[in-house]
């Protein structure tokens, strides 16, 4: 552990979109060929979630000691985007109805698992980041 938070490197942010990324797709393709479908119900608990983190999130970046690691801003940047487009593709995937094997409900789909595995994957480089910055 070093007390100068020289680990925390933008590389954990793009392994962190690189791997959301890949599930993303996997999870398109399995849309896309029926193998898996998103119920309406999925969708109410991905919105639900991203809107309480976001607020956890707030409350926690309130209580933030400054000062901790040099590339916070990177990983922050993830977390939001990956909470706000979970958001956004929620709402968009409970307001319009697609086909099982739709091009663009599967786009959407894989689209919203990326945001949402963004969200998931970053938080686990700032939980690294924080660790290492707290010796």
């Amino acid at each position: 552990m070093s007390t100068s938070c020289r680990s925390c490197r933008t590389g954990c942010t793009v392994i962190a979109v690189a791997v959301s990324l890949v599930l993303g797709v996997i999870a398109a393709f399995l849309r896309i060929t029926a193998a898996v479908t998103v119920t309406p119900a999925f969708l109410w608990v991905l919105l639900g979630i991203s809107v309480v983190y976001l607020a956890v999130v707030l409350i926690s970046s309130a209580l933030y000691r400054k000062g901790c690691c040099e590339d916070l801003c990177s990983i922050v940047n993830a977390l939001l985007a990956g909470i706000l487009g979970t958001v956004l593709l929620s709402v968009v995937l409970l307001a319009i109805e697609f086909a099982a094997t739709s091009i663009l409900g599967a786009v959407l789909t894989g689209t919203l698992l990326f945001f949402f595995f963004l969200t998931v994957t970053s938080t686990a480089c700032l939980v690294r980041c924080f660790f290492d910055c707290n010796d």
